[in-house]
C-alpha cells in the first residue's frame, strides 16, 4: 500500500514537472530561452517545450505600446515656464535586445522623453511652441528613436497632449488674442465698407456711363428722325413747287398759245402794256423798271391814240370828249 502511494506521488510530480516544461508563445508575442541563465534563443508563437529547472522562456510583447510622460515644467527660450504632458507610442522590433540590453525599459523612455522635451521646447518662444506640436512631435520622435534603437525597440510617434503656460500668461495671451479679433473686425468692417463704396462708385460709374450712352443714342435717333423729317418735307416742297412750275408752265404756254392763236396786233400789245405798268404803279415799289427798247411800244402807243382820235369823229365824239373832259 505504501509504495503504492509512493509511486502515486511520483507520478504527480512527474507529471507536474513534464507539465510545466510545456510553454505556449501567443501570436503577439516572442519568447527567448534561456538555459541555467545563459541565452539559448528567441522562438516564435506556438508550443513550446522546455527543460524545467534548467531552461525558462521569457514572453516579450511585440505589440505597439502607450507611455504616458508625466507632465512637467519647461523653460521656453523666451524665459516662461510652461507645463507639458506628452504620449509615446512605441514598439518592439528585437525581443533578446529589449530584454537584456534595457534593466526598465519604461522608466528609461519616459526620463528620455523628459529630457528631450526640456531640449526641445527651451529651443523655441512660447508662441512658437504652442503653434508647432507637429514639429515639436516629429523632432521628439527622432531623438527618441535613435536613442531606444539600441533596445530593440521603435519609436512610432509622440504626441503632445498639453502645454499651459502660467495663469498670468494665460490671461495677457486672451487680453492680446481678443484685441487681434478687434483688430480684425475693424480691419474686416473697413475693408466691407470700402469695398461696397468701390461696389457702389462703380454701379453708378456704369449707370452714368449707360445714361449717357441711351442720351446719345436718344439725340442720334432724334437728329436722324429730324433729317428724315426734312428730307421729307423737302420733298414735298420739291414736288409741290414742280408741279406749281410745271401747271404755271402749263398756264403760259395756254395762254401764248391763245394769244397767238388769236393773232393780236400791235394795238392790243399797247393797250395790255398799259394796263401792266398801271398794276405796277399801283403796288408799293419806289422805283419802276420800264423796259430798254421801248421804241417799239411809244410806236404801238401813237398807233393807240391815232386810233382813238379817228373814233372821236363819229356821231359819239362829243360825247366821248365830254368822258373825257370829266376823267
Amino acid at each position: 500500500m505504501a509504495a503504492v502511494i509512493v509511486l502515486a506521488v511520483l507520478a504527480l510530480v512527474l507529471f507536474v514537472y513534464v507539465a510545466s516544461g510545456i510553454k505556449i508563445v501567443r501570436p503577439y508575442q516572442r519568447g527567448i530561452v534561456e538555459r541555467l541563465g545563459k541565452y539559448r534563443g528567441t522562438v516564435d508563437p506556438g508550443l513550446r517545450i522546455i527543460i524545467p529547472g534548467v531552461e525558462r522562456i521569457v514572453h516579450v510583447d511585440m505589440r505597439e505600446q502607450v507611455i504616458d510622460v508625466p507632465p512637467q515644467e519647461v523653460i521656453t527660450k523666451d524665459n516662461v515656464v510652461v507645463a507639458v504632458d506628452a504620449v509615446v507610442y512605441h514598439e518592439a522590433t528585437d525581443a533578446q535586445r529589449l530584454v537584456y540590453n534595457v534593466g526598465n525599459f519604461i522608466i528609461a523612455i519616459t526620463k528620455l522623453a523628459q529630457t528631450n522635451l526640456r531640449n526641445v521646447i527651451g529651443d523655441m518662444d512660447l508662441d512658437e511652441a504652442l503653434v508647432s506640436r507637429d514639429k515639436i512631435n516629429i523632432a521628439l520622435r527622432e531623438i527618441l528613436d535613435d536613442a531606444t534603437d539600441k533596445w530593440g525597440v521603435r519609436v512610432v510617434r509622440v504626441e503632445i497632449q498639453r502645454i499651459d503656460p502660467p495663469p498670468d500668461v494665460m490671461s495677457a495671451m486672451h487680453e492680446q488674442m481678443k484685441a487681434e479679433r478687434t483688430r480684425r473686425a475693424v480691419v474686416t468692417e473697413a475693408q466691407g465698407f470700402r469695398e461696397a463704396s468701390i461696389t457702389r462708385a462703380e454701379g453708378e460709374k456704369q449707370s452714368a456711363i449707360l445714361q449717357a450712352e441711351g442720351e446719345k443714342q436718344r439725340q442720334v435717333l432724334a437728329a436722324e428722325g429730324e433729317a428724315e423729317a426734312i428730307r421729307a418735307v423737302a420733298e414735298a416742297e420739291k414736288f409741290r413747287q414742280l408741279t406749281v412750275a410745271e401747271g404755271e408752265a402749263a398756264a403760259v404756254r395756254s395762254v401764248f398759245a391763245a394769244i397767238h392763236d388769236g393773232r393780236p396786233t400791235p394795238d392790243l400789245l399797247a393797250l395790255k402794256y398799259l394796263e401792266a405798268l398801271g398794276r405796277i404803279a399801283d403796288g408799293r415799289a419806289t422805283k419802276i423798271y420800264l423796259p430798254a427798247d421801248a421804241t417799239g411800244v411809244l410806236g404801238s402807243l401813237v398807233s393807240a391814240a391815232e386810233l382813238l382820235r379817228a373814233g372821236g369823229s363819229g356821231p359819239d365824239a362829243g360825247s366821248g370828249a365830254r368822258d373825257g373832259d370829266d376823267a
